[in-house]
C-alpha cells in the first residue's frame, strides 16, 4: 500500500513539475510579445519613472535625517545619477499610453457644400475622415490585444503561483494584477471615447454626403436645363438658317441667339447658386451706381449694340464710314460685338487722297453710334452709291461736244448700276419718304478760274467705286484726245530766262506765279 502511494505522489509531481514548466513558458512566450508593443514599453517606461522618482524622493528624506558623513556621501553620490535617468524619461511621467490613446475630442467639419465644385472637397474631407478613422481603429485593435495578452499572462501566473506558491511569482502575479488592472481602465477608456468619435465621423460623413447628392442632383438638373438652352439656340439658328436668306441678316440672328443664349445661361446658374437674392440685388444696386459712373463708356458701347442690332442701321458685310477726331476711315464690317464695331479698311477715295494706309482693321467703339458720324453705304440692301468725277477744259473747248463725250461714257458705264439703285430705291420707299427717285447720271458744268468744269455724277458700285471711276477717267482722256477742238485745262506758269525777261508784267487768268 506504501509503494502504491509513493508512486502515485511521484506521478502527481512529476505531473505538477510538468504543468509548471508549461505555464513557465507560455509566462515567456506571452513576454516576449508583450515587450514588443509599443504600448508596453511606454508603460514600462513609466512605471520606471515613477519608480525613480519614488526612489529620489526617499533619498531627500533621507539625507533630512542624522546620518553619518559616509552615509550622506553615498545617498549624494545617488542623487544626480537618479536624476539623470529622470530626466531622460520625463516624456513618460504621466500616463502618456493612455493620453495618446484616446480618441480626437474633436473632428473637422467641412463647410455646407453649396456648388458643384464644392463636391471634390466633399470627397476628399469624406477620404481623410475615413483614413483617421482606420488609422483609430488600428491603434484600438493594436491596445485590445496588448490587453488580451496581459490578461492571459496574468490567468497563467495565477495556475503558477497555485502549483508554486514562491515569493517571486507572487510579486510577479501582484504586478501583473496592478498592470492589468491600469491598462483594463485605458481600455474602457478608449472605448468610450472611441464610440463617441466613430458617432461624430460617421453624422459628418452622412452629412457630407447628403450634402453632395443635393448639390449633385441640382448640377444634373442645371446641366440638363443648360443643354435644353443649347439645344433651342441650335434650333433657332436652323430656323433662321432656313427662312433667313441673306447671310448677312442671317449672322445678325445668330449673334443675338448666341447673345440671348449666353445671358440666358448665366440668369441660371446665377439664380441656382445664389442663396439670397434679395442680398445679390442691394449688393448689385450699389455696384451698378459706381460702375455706371466709372464704365460709362462701356455701358454706353453696350447701348449702342442694342441700338445697332435691334435698330437695323448696321448689318456685318455693310461698307461704312466713320469720321473721328479729323481722321476717316473707310470700309466693311467684319464683326459687331457687345462693345465694338471691327471693320476691315478697303481701298476708297479717302486712302488715295488723305490716309494713303489701307487693309488695317479698325475697331470702333460702339459708342460712336451717338457721337460720330458714321456714314453706311450699303443701308438696308443698298449696293450702289453716287460718285462724282470732275474734268476741266479751256474755254475755247468745244464745249457742247467734250459734254456730250463725258455723258455718253458715264451713261454708258453706269448703266447697270442705275438699274440696280433705282430697284434698291423703289424698296427702301416702304420705310422711308424717299419724294425724289434721281438715279440716272447727272451732269453740270462750272466756271473754274482757268477753264470749264464738267461734273460728272452717277451711280456706282459702292464696293468698287475707284475702279469704276477709273476706267471711266481713262475712256474720257483718251476720247478728247482724238478731237483737237477739246483741250484740257489746268494751271500753267510762264519761265522766263536771259535777257527777254520782262521787267514788267502781268499775271493772266489761268496763270499761276
Amino acid at each position: 500500500m506504501k509503494k502504491i502511494l509513493f508512486l502515485f505522489s511521484f506521478f502527481v509531481c512529476a505531473f505538477a513539475s510538468t504543468d509548471i514548466e508549461n505555464i513557465k513558458q507560455k509566462i515567456e512566450n506571452l513576454d516576449d510579445i508583450i515587450s514588443a508593443n509599443t504600448w508596453n514599453a511606454s508603460y514600462e517606461n513609466f512605471v520606471k519613472y515613477e519608480n525613480i522618482n519614488d526612489e529620489l524622493i526617499l533619498l531627500n528624506l533621507e539625507l533630512k535625517k542624522n546620518l553619518t558623513p559616509a552615509q550622506k556621501d553615498e545617498i549624494t553620490r545617488k542623487i544626480p545619477a537618479l536624476q539623470e535617468q529622470l530626466n531622460i524619461l520625463k516624456n513618460y511621467k504621466d500616463s502618456s499610453f493612455i493620453q495618446s490613446l484616446s480618441a480626437p475630442e474633436s473632428i473637422e467639419i467641412l463647410p455646407k457644400i453649396t456648388n458643384p465644385l464644392a463636391i471634390i472637397e466633399g470627397f476628399s474631407h469624406i477620404k481623410k475622415l475615413r483614413n483617421e478613422k482606420e488609422e483609430y481603429i488600428f491603434k484600438y485593435n493594436d491596445f485590445k490585444n496588448l490587453v488580451e495578452r496581459i490578461r492571459e499572462k496574468n490567468s497563467q501566473l495565477k495556475e503558477l503561483v497555485a502549483l508554486e506558491p514562491n515569493k517571486k511569482n507572487t510579486e510577479a502575479l501582484k504586478l501583473s494584477d496592478k498592470k492589468l488592472d491600469e491598462f483594463e481602465q485605458a481600455l474602457q477608456f478608449a472605448t468610450v471615447s472611441f464610440s463617441v468619435y466613430e458617432k461624430k465621423i460617421d453624422e459628418e460623413i452622412a452629412r457630407v454626403n447628403v450634402e453632395i447628392k443635393i448639390q449633385g442632383i441640382r448640377a444634373a438638373n442645371i446641366l440638363v436645363t443648360i443643354i435644353f438652352t443649347i439645344i433651342i439656340s441650335f434650333l433657332l439658328k436652323f430656323i433662321a438658317r432656313k427662312y433667313i436668306k441673306d447671310s448677312e441678316r442671317y449672322y445678325t440672328a445668330a449673334k443675338i441667339i448666341n447673345f440671348i443664349n449666353v445671358n440666358t445661361i448665366l440668369l441660371i446658374l446665377l439664380f441656382a447658386y445664389i442663396e439670397n437674392i434679395t442680398y445679390l440685388v442691394t449688393i448689385l444696386g450699389f455696384a451698378s451706381a459706381g460702375l455706371a459712373i466709372a464704365m460709362k463708356d462701356m455701358f454706353m458701347s453696350m447701348l449702342g449694340w442694342c441700338v445697332i442690332i435691334f435698330g437695323g442701321s448696321f448689318r456685318v458685310g455693310d461698307r461704312i464710314k466713320v469720321i473721328q477726331n479729323d481722321f476717316t476711315y473707310v470700309g466693311d464690317i467684319i464683326d459687331i460685338s457687345f462693345l465694338r464695331i471691327t471693320i476691315y479698311e478697303e481701298i476708297t477715295w479717302e486712302s488715295y487722297t488723305r490716309n494713303r494706309r489701307s487693309g488695317r482693321i479698325i475697331f470702333i467703339p460702339n459708342n460712336y453710334v451717338f457721337t460720330d458720324l458714321i456714314a453706311n453705304y450699303t443701308h438696308h440692301g443698298m449696293r450702289t452709291v453716287l460718285d462724282g468725277i470732275d474734268i476741266t477744259i479751256t474755254f475755247d473747248s468745244n464745249l457742247d461736244k467734250a459734254s456730250k463725250i463725258v455723258e455718253n461714257i458715264v451713261t454708258q458705264r453706269s448703266k447697270n448700276f442705275t438699274e440696280l439703285a433705282r430697284k434698291t430705291m423703289l424698296k427702301l420707299q416702304d420705310e422711308y419718304s424717299i419724294k425724289n427717285l434721281k438715279v440716272e447720271p447727272r451732269f453740270f458744268m462750272f466756271f473754274e478760274n482757268w477753264g470749264m468744269r464738267i461734273s460728272a455724277w452717277y451711280m456706282t458700285n459702292s464696293y468698287a467705286a475707284l475702279a469704276l471711276r477709273s476706267t471711266i477717267s481713262k475712256e474720257i482722256i483718251k476720247e478728247f484726245n482724238k478731237h483737237e477742238d477739246i483741250k484740257i485745262a489746268y494751271p500753267s506758269q510762264n519761265l522766263y530766262l536771259g535777257k527777254n525777261t520782262p521787267t514788267n508784267f502781268e499775271f493772266q487768268q489761268g496763270e499761276m506765279p
